[in-house]
C-alpha cells in the first residue's frame, strides 16, 4: 500500500489489478487523481515504463482517463463493478422506483413456452454446426422490421441489446475511437464504451431524441459512431419524432462513414411509432430486444444491419458463445405466435402511470419528462439531497449520476410498479424534496 494510494504490485498487470480492486471497493473514488507515473514507480521500486504500461491497461479497460500534464484520474463512471455503488439501497418498507425493471404482472410466463420449445424438433437436439438463427424467428423478426420501415439486411441473434451494441462497436472501431452517445443516456453504455477502449462524446437529448446540432458537432469533431435509442429512452423516455428523425438523417448524410447503432429495446411496450434512421450510413445496425416486453431473463435480441456489419458480428460470435440458445429462440417464437404480450395494453398501462405522475408533478410546478416507456426523468438541483429526502419519505428513486456525463442533474423514477393512487403522493414527496427554486431542463 502507498499511503493515501492503495496501490501495490511489481508488474504492470499486478499494478493495474491493484488499482482496479481499489476502484471497485471504493478506496479510489471516481474523479480521484492517481499518482504521477514516475512518483508511483519510485514508491513501488519499479521502472516508470512498468507504471506507464499499467496505466495504459487501466485506460483501455475504461477504469481511468488521462489528460496529459493534468495527470490520470479514476473515470467518473469507471468500468468496474464499483459503479454499482451508485445504486440506492432500498430499506424495508420503502417503495422501490429505482430498479428500472418492467412490471412482473405484465410479463408472460416463460416456463410453458420454454418447455414447448425444448420438446420441438421431434426431440432432435441442436448440435455444433447447426444454423445459429432459428428460421421461424428470422422470418417473424424480418416481418416486424419490414412493418416498421427498417431496411432489409441479414439477421443475427444476440444476448440482449447491450451485447448487440458491444459486438457492433467491436466489429468496426478500435481503441481510441470516439462514439457519440446520448446524454442523459443508458448508464450501461457509458460503462461499455470506455471498457472497449473508446471515448464517449455526449450529445444532448430532448423529448424527441438526440439534438441534431449536438450530433453534427460530435461527428465533425471526429466521432466515428453514433448510438441512438429510438423509443423508451433510458432514463428520459424520449422517442424519435418524425421531424427529428428527418433532421438526424440529414446530419448523417453529411457523414456517411458513421457507424450507426439503433437500440429499440422499447419494442412491445411503447405506443409511439418507430422512425428508424437505419440505412442512411454505409454501416449500421438495428437491435431489437425482448427483455422489456417478455422479461429480462430472456437474454435475447434480434439484430439486423448492413451485410458487412452483421457478417462481422456473426463471425466473432462463432469464436465465442457460438450462438444464442435455439431453445430460447423457439420460446420467443412461441410467445410471439401465441400473442403472449398485448403491446397496446402494455403500452397503455405504462403510459397511464407515466402520464399520471408527470401531470401530478406539473400541478405542483415540477417539470418532468416521460414521453414513452417506463421511466420519468425529473431535473433537480441536487441529486444527492433529493434522493436522500425521498428515501426518508419512503420512496427510492435512481440518482441521475448513473445516466449522465455532462447533462444537468436529475432523478429517474421507474413507474412500472407505481399505482395510479400513488402518483399524487409521490408528486407531493418530490415537490417537497425539491423545495422552492427553478430547475434547469435536462438539455
Amino acid at each position: 500500500m502507498l499511503g493515501e494510494y492503495p496501490i501495490e504490485g511489481r508488474g504492470a498487470a499486478e499494478i493495474a489489478a491493484s488499482v482496479e480492486r481499489a476502484v471497485g471497493s471504493g478506496d479510489l473514488e471516481p474523479g480521484q487523481l492517481l499518482p504521477p507515473q514516475r512518483e508511483l514507480a519510485a514508491r513501488l521500486g519499479v521502472n516508470p515504463n512498468t507504471v506507464a504500461a499499467a496505466y495504459r491497461i487501466l485506460r483501455d479497460r475504461g477504469v481511468i482517463e488521462t489528460a496529459g500534464r493534468r495527470g490520470s484520474r479514476v473515470r467518473p463512471a469507471p468500468a468496474t463493478t464499483g459503479r454499482d455503488r451508485i445504486r440506492v439501497e432500498v430499506p424495508d418498507g420503502v417503495r422501490d422506483l429505482a430498479d428500472g425493471n418492467p412490471d412482473p404482472a405484465l410479463l408472460p410466463p416463460l416456463a410453458p413456452a420454454c418447455a414447448v420449445a425444448a420438446a420441438e424438433r421431434d426431440g432432435a437436439p441442436v448440435l455444433y454446426g447447426d444454423e445459429p438463427v432459428e428460421p421461424e424467428l428470422a422470418r417473424l423478426a424480418r416481418a416486424g422490421f419490414d412493418a416498421d420501415g427498417v431496411p432489409d439486411g441479414p439477421l443475427a441473434v444476440v444476448s440482449g441489446a447491450l451485447d448487440g451494441v458491444e459486438r457492433v462497436l467491436a466489429a468496426h472501431l478500435r481503441p481510441g475511437d470516439t462514439v457519440a452517445v446520448e446524454d442523459p443516456g443508458w448508464g450501461r453504455v457509458f460503462d461499455l464504451v470506455p471498457a472497449l477502449g473508446l471515448r464517449a462524446a455526449p450529445v444532448g437529448v430532448d423529448d424527441d431524441g438526440p439534438l441534431p446540432d449536438d450530433v453534427r458537432r460530435a461527428l465533425r469533431s471526429g466521432a466515428r459512431a453514433l448510438i441512438v435509442t429510438d423509443r423508451a429512452q433510458n432514463p428520459t423516455g424520449a422517442a424519435l419524432s418524425a421531424p427529428r428523425a428527418r433532421a438526424l438523417r440529414a446530419v448523417l448524410r453529411e457523414h456517411p462513414e458513421t457507424l450507426l447503432v439503433e437500440d429499440d429495446h422499447g419494442h412491445g411496450i411503447v405506443d409511439v411509432p418507430l422512425h428508424p434512421l437505419a440505412g442512411v450510413t454505409r454501416h449500421w445496425a438495428f437491435v431489437r430486444s425482448a427483455a422489456k416486453a417478455y422479461g429480462p431473463d430472456l437474454r435475447l435480441a434480434v439484430l439486423t444491419g448492413d451485410p458487412v456489419t452483421v457478417d462481422r458480428v456473426r463471425g466473432r460470435q462463432r469464436l465465442g458463445p457460438g450462438w444464442v440458445s435455439r431453445v430460447l429462440q423457439r420460446a420467443l417464437v412461441r410467445l410471439w405466435r401465441d400473442g403472449a404480450v398485448d403491446p397496446r395494453a402494455v403500452a397503455a398501462s405504462y403510459g397511464e402511470r407515466r402520464d399520471a405522475l408527470v401531470a401530478e408533478l406539473a400541478r405542483r410546478g415540477v417539470a418532468a419528462h416521460g414521453r414513452s416507456g417506463m421511466n420519468v426523468w425529473v431535473p433537480v438541483p441536487d441529486e444527492t439531497g433529493v434522493v436522500a429526502r425521498l428515501l426518508h419519505a419512503g420512496w427510492a428513486v435512481a440518482p441521475g449520476a448513473r445516466f449522465r456525463i455532462g447533462a444537468p442533474p436529475g432523478i429517474r423514477v421507474t413507474v412500472s410498479s407505481l399505482r395510479a393512487d400513488e402518483a399524487g403522493e409521490l408528486a407531493d414527496a418530490i415537490a417537497a424534496a425539491l423545495g422552492a427554486g427553478p430547475v434547469r431542463a435536462y438539455v
